[in-house]
């Protein structure tokens, strides 16, 4: 071997090392900017009681995700999504068909779900896999049967008697038109579970705030806000709040200006604003006292890193006992849902209250 060759391999081998070692600087440094916020094997004595049978029985957080992407389409097993339209939060009609068929005989069902005025969801009991699958338009595969559910409530109201007449009508005439056994469920009944419905998710339907205000007549700046808020691993959102979100890109947390002034990637050098408001959406997170715990501690380091005070909506700081007595507010939350079958976080929470 020449003196030359010996060269270039050596030469070779001193790239590879130095890509290897830039490589490892990176994501030394990526992990040490973007580390997980919280250590999710925390313990709390609130979640070793029977909650957590509750809780467990729902769908996972991977269907969650499905759920809320309208394009997407997913197999799973039937337990689990059958779930996705529950008695208890969707009129439900089921359609078996004599011969497997693909979506598209849903066709006038698809032209018209937005006129009901709440969501419809979907599914198909594919004949080749025999497993349920979630159903859009483009479905291609044939369906030995359907289950398609009207959501009866959510946080803008129940469902009106005069919208579920029209799906049933779609639905009861699609049925005829194919010949298949269809079962649909008593509208009167239906309307008295959608007003109930609404009534409970009212009495549980509950945001936390706390205030991050600089002392005196200081203002916080867009960007210094910008800077600290990413530092905790909060992402600027196109609402104009910064959100932690979770392993799935659900938000557990906001941060908004207290006078709801949005938050801009091209204005934050200009904007100021006289406080903050970390903000906890109570029905729509997993485990909302164990959520909130977490949240104080993110609020506490969030106020001293802006150099500023953790108050209430009257401006009194918070100290442990205040923040001990809002926790037993969202324990209390979370024990009512429980107890009403629709547990926090779940597919059927986030659903209704959208």
């Amino acid at each position: 071997m020449s003196e030359l060759q010996i060269g270039l391999i050596s030469i070779g081998i001193l790239l590879v090392v130095t890509v290897y070692i830039y490589g490892f600087w990176q994501q030394r440094g990526y992990r040490k900017k973007f580390g997980t916020t919280f250590n999710a094997q925390r313990e709390d004595a609130l979640y070793q009681s029977d909650a957590d049978s509750a809780v467990a029985g729902d769908l996972l957080d991977e269907d969650v995700s499905a759920l809320m992407n309208n394009e997407s389409q997913r197999a799973t097993s039937g337990d689990e999504l059958i779930s996705l339209l529950g008695a208890e939060t969707d009129y439900v009609v089921s359609i078996k068909l004599n011969t497997p068929l693909n979506s598209d005989v849903l066709a006038p069902l698809w032209e018209q779900r937005f006129d009901f005025g709440k969501s419809v969801n979907a599914c198909g009991l594919n004949a080749g896999t025999g497993k349920w699958e979630r159903l859009i338009p483009e479905s291609l595969p044939a369906y030995s049967e359907f289950k398609i559910g009207l959501q009866l409530a959510d946080r803008s109201g129940s469902l009106s008697e005069s919208r579920l007449m029209s799906f049933h009508a779609v639905l009861s005439d699609i049925g005829k038109q194919l010949h298949a056994e269809i079962e649909l469920p008593s509208v009167e009944k239906a309307i008295k579970r959608a007003k109930s419905l609404d009534e409970f998710c009212a009495e549980v339907d509950q945001m936390i705030g706390l205030n991050i205000l600089p002392g005196g007549d200081r203002l916080l700046f867009g960007s210094e806000i910008a800077q600290v808020a990413e530092h905790h691993g909060m992402q600027l959102q196109s609402d104009g709040a910064f959100h932690l979100l979770n392993e799935f890109g659900l938000t557990l947390f906001s941060l908004n200006s207290v006078d709801g002034t949005p938050f801009q990637h091209h204005t934050l050098t200009q904007v100021r604003v006289q406080g903050l408001t970390l903000l906890l959406d109570v029905p729509r997170v997993e485990r909302p006292a164990y959520r909130f715990d977490e949240m104080a501690v993110l609020a506490r380091e969030l106020a001293m890193d802006l150099r500023a005070g953790l108050v209430d909506d009257h401006r009194v700081a918070l100290g442990d006992a205040a923040i001990a007595q809002i926790r037993e507010q969202v324990a209390a939350i979370e024990g009512r849902m429980l107890a009403g079958k629709i547990a926090p976080g779940s597919t059927q929470a986030l659903r209704l209250f959208a």
